[in-house]
């Protein structure tokens, strides 16, 4: 923040929905130049992604049924942080349920909002090298229908620069990991 921007001041908030992973709640606010309005805004605990690279230099990826788009999309392994976990402990959980595999090394890449004119959930990202396919398949979710999709970084810049479906906290972490891979 600039030094010397003054902050809204919050006058009011309601709870309107509270779900199992996120809430929706107003507020009301005063700006710094006395006007007052409503701000809606989606409360999440944050998630964390993992860009997963085998040996051979392929990206693991999973292509999931999302409800909101009605569709398929392509996305790198994440999850959501639950309530006193580390976002690597979730990631660590969310890559082997998501795709089988283990990671032995991890870097984080960053953390950035994902959706601020609306949400105040921050995406935790991380590359995860020196992978061990799991002898077990994976166990999924009772609300997930998870397809496992190896690309190499190539072909997943092709798919995002052609308008494949990737959701952006994918295409964010996918330039963000580019100097491992280049």
């Amino acid at each position: 923040m600039p030094l010397g921007r003054e902050l809204p001041q919050l006058l009011k908030q309601r709870l309107f929905y509270q779900g199992r992973k996120f809430s929706f709640e107003v507020s009301r606010l005063r700006l710094p130049n006395k006007n007052e309005g409503e701000w809606e805004c989606v409360r999440h605990p944050g998630g964390a992604l993992a860009v997963p690279m085998t040996a051979d230099g392929k990206l693991i990826l999973v292509r999931q049924y999302r409800f909101a788009v009605a569709g398929r999309i392509l996305e790198f392994p994440a999850g959501t942080v639950e309530q006193g976990e580390e976002p690597l402990d979730t990631v660590k959980r969310e890559i082997q349920e998501e795709t089988g595999y283990r990671a032995h090394k991890w870097q984080k890449l960053g953390e950035f909002p994902l959706a601020p004119g609306y949400s105040d959930e921050i995406i935790y990202a991380f590359v995860a090298q020196d992978l061990e396919k799991l002898e077990q398949p994976p166990t999924q979710d009772d609300d997930e229908d998870i397809e496992t999709v190896l690309m190499t970084p190539e072909e997943l810049e092709k798919a995002i620069l052609e308008g494949e479906p990737v959701d952006a906290k994918s295409i964010s972490s996918f330039f963000l990991a580019r100097p491992f891979f280049i």
